[in-house]
Parts: structure tokens; C-alpha cells; sequence
């Protein structure tokens, strides 16, 4: 019984170039993989990470001008920054909140609003330097910011702690107290919403 005859070479081209089409990528990706330096991202956070540090718990002043007794402001409780997510502003410049804070608070503001019914498991704080604040300011525009004056010596221990890069940033500190991201508010400010939402929806603290 004789062999069939070998296919016509043009029938094996279609052939060919499926095997092209499917093995190429492929190979592509195995090269840039093992054979070159590049990497995929792994990371689907906006912010930049930090090593996470747990805050002391310190009863700050709230900003001079709080109802407190008289000739005395009103302290904030020492554990304010435990239970609720905190976005959380640090304040610069020679009126404790310059320009690039107020930024930072409009920010933290619009992030927070944008949360819609998780917003009661978040606040926002502002960590306000010496000679804070424009009171009538905070009270028009930010309504249930918390302003502490951290421009003291009780404050220091906790300032030591957040990363040198503070200006025009928001941090976000978890509701055992960690400090565990920072933003650039010069940045997009939909990865902060995005984070932030994520974190509230897959936790189950604060």
C-alpha cells in the first residue's frame, strides 16, 4: 500500500503562522522575564508604603481656640488616632498651615466626602504647627477636621516618627494607631480615594 503524498507546502503556511502568532508573545514574555531586568509591577497601591509604626497615644491640644477651660484649650482624647482610619495633614509654614497644608486638607476633604457611606470609619487630622490656625478658616471649610497643636514638647516623640518628606503630603494611619502610607497631594488624588476605599471595604477594624 503506497504512502499518502506529502501536504503542498502552501497548505502548511496557515499553520505556520498561527504557531507564529501564538508562540511569539510567549517567548516575548519569557525573555523580558528571564532574560532582561525588567519586572512587572507588583503593587496595586497608589501611595507610597511605610514601614509600619504605631503611634503613641497622646492627649494633644486641640487648636488654640477649642472650647476648653478657661485660658486652657481642650485636649484631644489620647486615643484619637485609634479606632477610625485617619487621613492626616501636617501642618507647615509660619501660620502652622500654610498654602501647601490648606492644599493637603482639601484633598483629605474631597477624599473623605467621596466615601459616601464608609466616611463615619474615617477622619481627618491635622497635626498643626506652631501658630495655628486661622480658626474661622477650618470651621468654613473643613467641618469636623480635628486640628491638634503639635508644635509642642509633648508632641515631639510622635513627630519623630513620620517620615522627613512631609510637605504637601497626607498620611493615613489605621485604626490600631499604624502609620502606614503616604501621598503626594502634587500627584493624582483618585489613587488616595481608591486606597483608602479599598482598605475600608476588606477590613474589618474601624
Amino acid at each position: 500500500m503506497n504512502a499518502s503524498p506529502a501536504p503542498p507546502a502552501r497548505n502548511r503556511r496557515p499553520v505556520l503562522l498561527l504557531f507564529v502568532l501564538f508562540a511569539a508573545p510567549l517567548a516575548g514574555a519569557f525573555w523580558l522575564y528571564y532574560g532582561s531586568s525588567w519586572r512587572p509591577a507588583l503593587r496595586t497601591n497608589h501611595g507610597e508604603l511605610i514601614t509600619p509604626v504605631t503611634l503613641p497615644e497622646l492627649a494633644l491640644p486641640l487648636a488654640v481656640g477649642a472650647a476648653g477651660a478657661p485660658g486652657k484649650p481642650a485636649a484631644a482624647p489620647a486615643k484619637l488616632l485609634r479606632g477610625k482610619w485617619s487621613l492626616l495633614v501636617i501642618g507647615h509654614g509660619e501660620a502652622g498651615c500654610d498654602a501647601t497644608c490648606r492644599n493637603a486638607l482639601v484633598y483629605a476633604r474631597q477624599t473623605w466626602l467621596s466615601l459616601a457611606q464608609l466616611a463615619p470609619r474615617a477622619q481627618r487630622v491635622l497635626l498643626a504647627g506652631a501658630g495655628c490656625c486661622d480658626l474661622e478658616y477650618l470651621r468654613r471649610e473643613h467641618p469636623g477636621l480635628i486640628a491638634l497643636d503639635a508644635s509642642g514638647s509633648t508632641a515631639e516623640a510622635l513627630m519623630r516618627l513620620f517620615p522627613a518628606a512631609r510637605e504637601g503630603a497626607i498620611f493615613i494611619v489605621d485604626p490600631l494607631g499604624n502609620l502606614m502610607m503616604r501621598y503626594d497631594v502634587r500627584q493624582d488624588p483618585k489613587g488616595l480615594r481608591e486606597d483608602l476605599k479599598k482598605l475600608l471595604e476588606l477590613s474589618h477594624i474601624g
